[in-house]
């Protein structure tokens, strides 16, 4: 068994949406990405790809790639879980934390464990979703921007 922790962070910027865990949530902002900027889904690949020890979403999906302009990060996910079946791993669960003081995740949070389980190809019970706020602390509490944190559990097949 392997554990993968990843981390994400983007400022808001113009828009009036955000895409979390592959949902898209209507908001009075976007954020600023070189993708489509999921927190949650970047966050989640890169847990991924450190516990099968394949790097990191930088080094696979580089910001400098034009590639990577305006990309869904599904891909990115769908990607880094066949470089990790590949080499011989299987995902047993997900816990994603998303840190913002706005949008409110509880009217979203079912439709993104469906979709996150849905990339994953487990049930949506391996998938746990919460939210926290930083308490008016920092830029995440002033609302200039929004992160994320995710856990994966992989097993060796």
């Amino acid at each position: 068994m392997r554990v993968g922790s990843g981390f994400d962070v983007h400022a808001f910027g113009p828009g009036e949406a955000l895409m979390l865990g592959g949902v898209r949530v209507a908001h009075a902002q976007g954020v600023i990405a070189h993708s489509d900027g999921d927190v949650l889904l970047h966050a989640l690949c890169d847990a991924l790809l450190g516990a099968a020890g394949l790097g990191d979403i930088g080094e696979h999906f580089s910001d400098s790639d034009p590639r990577w302009r305006g990309a869904d990060s599904a891909q990115f996910v769908t990607q880094a879980l066949q470089w990790v079946s590949a080499a011989g791993w299987h995902v047993i669960n997900a816990d994603l934390t998303l840190i913002a003081s706005a949008p409110r995740l509880a009217p979203h949070r079912a439709r993104i464990r469906e979709r996150i389980a849905g990339l994953l190809a487990v049930p949506v019970a391996a998938v746990n979703l919460k939210a926290t706020t930083t308490e008016g602390l920092g830029f995440l509490g002033r609302g200039e921007g929004i992160a994320a944190q995710a856990i994966v559990l992989l097993d060796g097949s």
